[in-house]
């Protein structure tokens, strides 16, 4: 089974940047500078952000079918300097493939049909059974610690 990962769009957050703590605030966001490697993950680029890179912190609805009992939202860390959103076909972006995570499988009407904790190798095998299943129309990824949305997975 092929997947495909990308990040979000980077136009939905660019504005954020331009806005003083005050507005952040008034947002329920947060600026934050990442001060070391491998702790910020960014969900534009679906990478690490840089030591000294700036990203906000925000909440972000991840499961917006306003029908569903499974309508979510939660956070994230969008970095500065994303540019084009990360893509990655058969592959787990470095970012999720190194943690433990949450994969939630949902239907095309947004209820959760399966769901399973796993990492790196087992993580990968579990999202492709999930997208096999043709009930499956996308796979969400939760890093399972924080339980913060970390990406959205869906067949090739």
């Amino acid at each position: 089974m092929t997947y495909r990962i990308e990040g979000l769009a980077p136009d939905a957050f660019r504005d954020l940047f331009a806005l003083d703590d005050a507005a952040l605030a008034a947002l329920g966001a947060r600026r934050v500078v990442a001060d070391k490697a491998e702790t910020y993950p960014c969900r534009v680029g679906l990478r690490w952000a840089e030591p000294g890179e700036a990203l906000i912190l925000l909440n972000h609805t991840h499961q917006p079918h306003p029908a569903s009992p499974y309508r979510a939202s939660g956070p994230i860390f969008v970095a500065e300097r994303s540019g084009a959103p990360g893509r990655h076909e058969g592959a787990l972006p470095r970012m999720i493939d190194e943690r433990l995570v949450s994969l939630r499988a949902y239907d095309g009407d947004a209820l959760i049909v399966d769901a399973e904790v796993a990492e790196g190798e087992e993580a990968r095998a579990v999202l492709e059974r999930f997208l096999a299943r043709p009930e499956v129309a996308e796979v969400h990824i939760h890093f399972a610690r924080r339980g913060c949305f970390a990406a959205r997975a869906v067949r090739a």
